[in-house]
């Protein structure tokens, strides 16, 4: 098969999607990866066709603007505040992107579309191709349950009525908020208006679109009374393929002592790098422990650093992870899979979108201690964390536990399986719901 994947957003946006090409290249498909211009080189490395997409919109993220936008959406209700007031701003970025993506789905003549849920006109795309098109989600977000309520709501225990009620609502905001988009592009290439009641979980024809949930069965939610279009293949792991080098002073600084925490918050963190850092550092010495600061994309600004701590801008979280005693970071899905994966206790300092759920998957697990917001993240908090899960020994053979479970999946291979299984044809109209 042709196979195109659309991907909007960060770094952990794209990779669980190009190691899900890599596996369906592996498998004999011929995979085209449409994502932001500054991921054409990671993945291309990765042996796949890159496809253009315009990068302004990730651009402005890490700008001012976005770092202020990163700080105030602390909940679902800010974030959809902020979206509606950038709306303005942001529908030349999401026009260019859009067009974008539809010049390199019809390049790829694919045979299926899989998409990230940000790439909004995916399915019209599919639809104008007459192609099947399938929705990958990294937290369980859209698909309604009785069993919980979704991200960003409070968990209440009001039963199964209020949980459902949540992901309507979030269904609903979301039609609301990516209409506009949809309906001018649906009216440009000729298709009929979407009927009234449509949600991103159907095709204009009312028939289910596929959903595969990237994360683990056993870290995040898959609901008894989910139809059989949904699924929980497991963790996208992007492992390295040749062996990586590190530097002799990161080599150093491991064999010098204890093994040190892991610190990183990606690429953001907020409109003061510098205080973060200091934050960090100052937490660090207060637990006795040593440190390595990953400085990323310009997420920490490390200046002067004590000898306890050392620091990276980047390496594979498979080489170090094994190495280090504990990890601290923003709660974003790939890197809570990273720590995890290796059995590290997880410390999460979220920001907004997924990472507060995580955060609280992680501590509810006994995995964690419980997670610090970042807007009310200080050195003594962070400290009495650190101090937890160094000398937690019930916390520390809970994650050993859980990483033993997740080794046994193979998200890769449970993907395509479900890809093969639901692209020999649409779905009927007559199981939707």
């Amino acid at each position: 098969m042709n196979i195109f994947i659309v991907t909007v957003g960060s770094r952990g946006d794209v990779q669980p999607f190009v190691a899900l090409g890599k596996g369906l290249k592996a498998a004999g498909h011929n995979v085209t990866l449409c994502a932001s211009a500054n991921f054409e080189t990671f993945v291309t490395e990765n042996g796949l066709t890159y496809a253009h997409m315009d990068d302004e919109l990730i651009t402005m993220m890490k700008s001012d603007t976005g770092r202020a936008i990163v700080e105030e959406a602390t909940n679902v209700f800010k974030m959809l505040v902020l979206g509606f007031r950038l709306m303005k701003r942001m529908t030349p970025m999401q026009r260019a992107m859009q067009q974008d993506a539809w010049a390199a789905a019809r390049e790829a003549d694919p045979d299926i579309i899989i998409y990230h849920p940000k790439m909004h006109t995916a399915p019209d795309f599919a639809e104008k191709l007459g192609v099947p098109c399938m929705l990958t989600l990294p937290l369980p977000m859209l698909v309604p349950t009785s069993e919980h309520a979704s991200f960003g709501f409070p968990q209440w225990r009001l039963g199964g009525r209020y949980n459902r009620l949540t992901h309507t609502l979030v269904l609903k905001v979301s039609e609301a908020f990516t209409r506009r988009y949809v309906k001018r592009w649906r009216k440009e290439h000729g298709l009929s208006p979407l009927p009234r009641g449509h949600d991103c979980l159907h095709t204009a024809q009312g028939a289910p679109i596929p959903v595969m949930h990237c994360y683990s069965r056993h870290v995040g939610a898959h609901p008894s009374d989910w139809p059989d279009w949904v699924t929980v293949t497991g963790y996208w792991f992007l492992d390295r393929t040749e062996d990586w080098t590190p530097p002799q002073g990161l080599v150093d600084f491991l064999d010098a002592g204890p093994p040190p925490v892991y610190v990183g918050f990606g690429s953001i963190a907020g409109r003061s790098p510098e205080q973060t850092t200091r934050t960090v550092i100052e937490a660090l010495e207060l637990a006795g422990a040593r440190g390595i600061l990953a400085t990323g994309w310009g997420g920490l600004d490390a200046g002067d650093l004590p000898e306890t701590v050392f620091q990276i801008d980047a390496a594979p979280h498979d080489w170090l992870f094994p190495r280090v005693g504990a990890v601290v970071h923003h709660g974003g899905a790939g890197t809570t899979a990273a720590g995890l994966r290796f059995g590290r206790p997880t410390i999460v300092c979220p920001f907004f979108a997924d990472q507060p759920y995580w955060g609280r998957r992680v501590h509810e697990l006994g995995v964690g201690p419980e997670p610090i917001p970042q807007k009310k993240l200080t050195a003594e908090k962070l400290a009495a964390a650190i101090a937890d899960a160094l000398q937690n020994a019930d916390m520390q053979q809970k994650a050993a536990a859980l990483a033993q479970e997740i080794s046994t999946e193979d998200g890769i291979a449970n993907a395509l399986a479900f890809i093969e299984t639901y692209s020999v044809s649409q779905l009927s109209p007559g199981r939707a719901g």
